[in-house]
C-alpha cells in the first residue's frame, strides 16, 4: 500500500487549499484515513479522520474550517481547508489504517498502518 499526499503550497490567511491523498494498493474500501499535521519543532498532531462508513472527526482547532471526504471508486481522500490561518503551518500527511470498524477511525497515530510523504502547507500572515 503506498499514499501520495499532494496539494500543498503558500496561501495568505483566510485563504483555502484542498489537499489530495492518492491510495494505490490495497483495498481502499477497507481503509479507515486520516489526516495529521507537524509543524516545526512540535509532535505530530490530529486533524481529522473518515472512516470506512464516512463518518467525518475533526480536531476541535479545525473544526468548522476544514471538511474531509473520500471517493472510495478514485481511491482518494481529500482534506479542504478554508479560513486559513498561520497556525496551521506544518507538513500533512495522510495516513490509512486497514484494521478499523465501519464506523470508526482512529485517532492514535500509532494505529495507522500506513503514511504519505506529506505535503507542506505554508500560511502567510
Amino acid at each position: 500500500v503506498q499514499l501520495q499526499a499532494s496539494g500543498g503550497g503558500l496561501v495568505q490567511a483566510g485563504g483555502s487549499l484542498r489537499l489530495s491523498c492518492a491510495v494505490s494498493g490495497g483495498t481502499f474500501s477497507r481503509a479507515a484515513m486520516g489526516w495529521f499535521r507537524q509543524a516545526p519543532g512540535m509532535e505530530r498532531e490530529l486533524v481529522s479522520t473518515i472512516s470506512r462508513s464516512g463518518s467525518a472527526y475533526y480536531e476541535d482547532s479545525v473544526k468548522g474550517r476544514f471538511t474531509i471526504s473520500r471517493d472510495n471508486a478514485k481511491k482518494m481522500v481529500y482534506l479542504q481547508m478554508n479560513s486559513l490561518k498561520p497556525e496551521d503551518t506544518a507538513v500533512y500527511y495522510c495516513a490509512a489504517d486497514y484494521n478499523s470498524k465501519l464506523d470508526h477511525a482512529p485517532q492514535d497515530p500509532n494505529k495507522y498502518d500506513y503514511w504519505g510523504q506529506g505535503t507542506l502547507v505554508t500560511v502567510s500572515s
